[in-house]
Order: structure tokens, then C-alpha cells, then sequence
């Protein structure tokens, strides 16, 4: 999680493999076990989808998704002016977090093949280059 400074507020214990960015909200955020985002709004990508049935936020900005068509030859189903302006303002917030992430893979830890079998000292050093990413933007 970042805010809309770039600076990097949480990071999750790694997972292995191809794992849902949800269902990784969900186990370390259990929606039964807290208000987690009850006073504060996130901006999330499409990947999460259905997050205001499970938790209660404040506000939530989520772009609109376009219908699949039917089949193939149904014309394709455009956004209307609102949904892109809406859909719009949601990435020029969203690319903040999308540069934090960038800021990280600086480090390479996220980038290259590492070849470290422990999860805790990978969990650890994903904290120290976060850390040096969020020193580096107050310096």
C-alpha cells in the first residue's frame, strides 16, 4: 500500500507463486476481524472487484469496467464521456502507487531472479529497500 505521495505504508509477508493481489488483501486484512478502511478511501485497479461487499470503506474508487460483448460480432460496447472522465481521474491517483512500486524494483530485489530460499529474509530486505525508497523521497 502507498499513499499519494509515493511513500510506502504497508508491505504483505511475500507469497510463492502466481497469487490473486485480493485474495493477498484478504488474508493479511481479514474483513471479519477489524474496520480496517472505515476513514479513509482507496484507490484500487480492477483486481478488486466486489471489495465494498467485504469491507467497509469509506469511499472507493474503482474504474469502470467495459461489458464483454456476446460474441463476436456484437459492436463493441464504448465508455460513455462520464465513465472515461471517471476512470481517468482514478489512474492519475492510482499511477502514484504504480510509481511506488517502481520505486522499489529500483532496488532489484523485485525485478531480478532471487535465488534466497528464506522468506523471512526476503521479507526483510523488501522492508529495508521500501525504507530506503521512502528515505530517498523526504530527502
Amino acid at each position: 500500500m502507498a499513499n499519494t505521495n509515493r511513500r510506502i505504508l504497508y508491505l504483505s509477508q511475500p507469497y510463492c507463486g502466481s497469487s490473486h493481489d485480493y485474495a493477498i488483501m484478504k488474508s493479511e486484512f481479514d474483513p471479519d476481524k477489524g474496520l480496517w478502511f472505515d476513514e479513509q478511501g482507496l484507490y484500487v485497479d480492477l483486481g478488486f472487484l466486489g471489495i465494498e461487499k467485504d469491507y467497509q470503506i469509506k469511499q472507493v474508487f474503482i474504474p469502470h469496467k467495459r461489458p464483454r460483448r456476446k460474441s463476436k460480432n456484437d459492436p463493441k460496447i464504448e465508455f460513455t464521456e462520464e465513465q472515461k472522465m471517471h476512470n481517468k481521474s482514478v489512474s492519475k491517483i492510482r499511477i502514484r502507487v504504480e510509481h511506488a512500486i517502481g520505486g522499489l524494483k529500483r532496488y532489484r530485489f523485485l525485478s531480478d531472479r532471487l535465488r534466497c530460499r528464506d522468506a523471512e529474509l526476503y521479507s526483510k530486505v523488501a522492508g529495508v529497500a521500501a525504507g530506503l525508497w521512502n528515505f530517498q523521497l523526504t530527502a
